[in-house]
């Protein structure tokens, strides 16, 4: 990214204040420029196609269609976009549905500026960015009482599944997924809804969950709980 070169954004939150003081935000940093703004998930998915902007706002709670189902119909619409999600949400869950949906990253709205803008920047760079206090709520919940199954081994699943999935919970989003595979987002879904039916797990959720505790993201759990939780 260069001074000339501003990355593109769409806003998307139900309260017309919260949108225009995000947009005031972001372009007198200079670093951004709004190129739409939606109150609903509909008019999201409707705009972002005409729009094709890089990045994506997103609040979770809204009328309708929320933030999580828009982000994962955006994630197959325009699978090189990249969500943030922006929500007042604290639940454990909602980091872990935004992730499953495709979010690159989240942060809650009581954020200071610059780290909405600091992490707006990393997520267009496809880094993924969510705040140290989410993810120990989020391994909180994985240590805790086991509600998933943990009797289902992971070698019913093929290689090409095992890969998948442990893409899939570390947050990776489609679009990269497919990449890796060397396959289409199309087939990326598809397999997770495999494995899903295989499994006998109903949400994207207790998939990530059930991923972790059968030992398919050993290392990347180690390795922060090591080096962000000493």
């Amino acid at each position: 990214m260069t001074a000339g070169n501003p990355i593109s954004v769409m806003i998307v939150d139900d309260h017309p204040i919260v949108r225009s003081g995000l947009q005031d935000l972001l372009e007198g940093s200079g670093r951004f420029v709004v190129v739409a703004q939606a109150g609903d998930g509909e008019e999201a998915l409707r705009l972002a196609e005409e729009a094709q902007p890089q990045v994506v706002i997103m609040d979770v709670i809204m009328p309708g269609k929320d933030g999580i189902e828009t982000c994962r119909e955006l994630m197959t619409l325009l699978p090189e976009t990249r969500v943030m999600m922006l929500t007042a949400a604290t639940q454990q869950d909602a980091v872990i549905d935004a992730i499953a949906a495709g979010a690159s990253g989240y942060l809650e709205k009581y954020a200071p500026p610059e780290a909405l803008l600091a992490a707006l920047s990393d997520v267009a760079e496809g880094r993924l960015r969510v705040p140290d206090e989410a993810v120990k709520r989020v391994f909180a919940m994985l240590k805790g009482p086991r509600r998933i199954d943990p009797g289902r081994p992971a070698d019913r699943l093929t290689a090409i599944e095992r890969q998948t999935l442990t893409l899939f919970a570390k947050g990776t989003p489609y679009a990269e997924i497919a990449r890796q595979r060397g396959n289409s987002v199309v087939t990326v879904r598809n397999t997770l809804y495999r494995i899903q039916d295989k499994l006998g797990i109903e949400t994207k959720q207790e998939l990530v969950i059930w991923a972790v505790r059968s030992g398919l993201l050993d290392d990347v759990v180690v390795g922060i709980d090591e080096q962000r939780f000493p």
